[in-house]
């Protein structure tokens, strides 16, 4: 039965991506920024329906920007669920633009693309997300630079917190998990780490007990003269006691 439960919602997925697919190729030539951002809004809540997971929300999203949304990294899901509570541009690996199909939404999403293994890239990309803040846009990074299992944080890398340094912008702190729906337990069933592949950890999802995904906003800090290491570590810390709460 779990097999076959899995098996329906994953083919529901793929029709609600291909769904986002052709909003993106035909709607979005069209629309104005309001309305990709909500458009990519709504097709994530309605993904997280079809997934068959929870959302709970607490704390308070940014209702407009510039803000840098930091936060931890857990699993595939996080930009969905992220998108899913309040539209921003991420920050992601160059290889995603380049997958069938989900390239094609992360593109149409407003992903902002890093080359992770080059120093020159990271700078391009750090003044890119100093533009992107300037111009009053909400921007979400994962600092830990790679997924974990969700119980500890991984030290956060002060890089990208410069781009929020150098255009004097606000960072909110965003913390992640998923619980057992019904347990309220600690759930591993999302992580993507170490020898998982994306279709294994989407496959263990979908089959596995019902999930809810835990969204906590912290308060939104303005740099106040810290430089990106230590306000790197603040922001760390902050996560660390939303995920703990």
């Amino acid at each position: 039965m779990n097999s076959l439960r899995a098996a329906w919602r994953l083919g529901g997925a793929l029709v609600h991506a291909l769904r986002g697919a052709a909003i993106i190729l035909l709607k979005f030539p069209s629309c104005d920024a309001a309305q990709r951002e909500a458009h990519v809004q709504a097709w994530s809540q309605q993904m997280l329906a079809v997934l068959a997971i929870r959302l709970e929300v607490s704390g308070q999203p940014c209702a407009t920007g510039p803000m840098l949304l930091v936060a931890n990294h857990i699993s595939f899901l996080d930009i969905l669920v992220m998108h899913a509570t309040r539209y921003c541009r991420f920050v992601s690996k160059a290889d995603v633009m380049h997958w069938p199909l989900i390239g094609t939404l992360a593109t149409g999403g407003g992903t902002i693309y890093i080359e992770r293994n080059s120093r020159r890239d990271a700078l391009r990309v750090v003044h890119h997300v100093a533009e992107s803040l300037k111009r009053g846009e909400v921007v979400a990074v994962f600092p830990e630079g790679t997924t974990s299992e969700g119980v500890e944080l991984l030290p956060f890398h002060a890089n990208l917190i410069q781009a929020a340094v150098s255009a004097n912008a606000p960072a909110q702190p965003v913390a992640l998990n998923f619980i057992d729906t019904s347990t309220r337990a600690l759930s591993r069933t999302p992580c993507y780490v170490g020898d998982d592949t994306l279709l294994g950890s989407v496959w263990r999802t979908l089959a596995g007990p019902p999930l809810t995904a835990v969204v906590r906003y912290g308060e939104p800090q303005l740099p106040q003269g810290r430089d990106r290491r230590a306000w790197a570590s603040d922001l760390r810390r902050a996560v660390a006691e939303l995920r703990s709460g």
